[in-house]
């Protein structure tokens, strides 16, 4: 995988189309097996719809610094298995969306997902694969989608949130990681003790705690993807720069 490159994104452009993943049909008898092993460790996975952007580009337009690209559909078992076995197919990207909250306190808050969902323990921002509840129109809405895991995995509903404008992405290929930045009315611990509440009373729910994230030192790296360490590592460093 590429190295991690920070860069301030005006707008999205992203578009779908209905393809074959040519990966997911070579492999099919791999995906099938790994699936069945992984099912067997953590029966609770959903091999449901998901997307995975192909071909894309950055590049300036009368928006400013765009993003565009084109989306297709697979199952999530493929999707799996092409991260698992270290993703064979580099034509393709996990692109996604992330609610990067921040608290009136001026703290980030993190999820930490629970053990019956395929990245147990990991720490990150609410945000998941994009799906087809995310195609409005023959475009694919991120915004939504951070949105729609928001409440999801929180509790928190769109109108709690004021949305920044533009979106701050680590882009590494195969993953690209589009964080939105959300803030909140409430300081960190309120929101905290709210989702956990929320948390406690549904036995599905994706997450197992928040973590409050006030500085460097909060940032678990044991934990946390490569991506996320990496937009703390920007995220903090321009703070103090500023």
């Amino acid at each position: 995988m590429s190295a991690s490159r920070i860069l301030s994104i005006d707008a999205l452009d992203l578009g779908f189309a209905a393809r074959p993943w040519p990966f997911a049909e070579v492999e099919a008898e791999r995906i099938a097996n790994h699936w069945r092993a992984r099912v067997a460790v953590q029966p609770r996975l959903f091999n449901g719809r998901v997307l995975l952007l192909g071909r894309h580009a950055i590049g300036a337009d009368r928006r400013g610094v765009t993003l565009r690209g084109e989306y297709f559909e697979t199952d999530f078992a493929p999707f799996l298995a092409w991260r698992d076995f270290g993703f064979p197919d580099l034509t393709v990207a996990n692109a996604f969306s992330m609610a990067a909250l921040v608290a009136a306190d001026g703290a980030f808050l993190l999820g930490e997902m629970a053990a019956h969902t395929a990245n147990a323990g990991a720490t990150y921002f609410p945000a998941g694969t994009p799906d087809p509840n995310d195609i409005f129109d023959g475009k694919v809405d991120l915004a939504a989608s951070a949105l729609r895991e928001l409440e999801e995995e929180t509790g928190i509903a769109a109108d709690a949130v004021a949305c920044d404008p533009g979106w701050t992405v680590v882009y590494a290929p195969p993953r690209i990681a589009c964080m939105k930045l959300m803030r909140l009315a409430e300081p960190a611990e309120t929101v905290k003790a709210r989702v956990e509440a929320f948390l406690a009373a549904d036995p599905e729910a994706e997450l197992s705690g928040v973590h409050i994230v006030r500085g460097p030192a909060d940032v678990d790296r044991a934990r946390a993807p490569g991506f996320i360490v990496d937009f703390f590592d920007y995220a903090f460093a321009h703070k103090s720069a500023g």
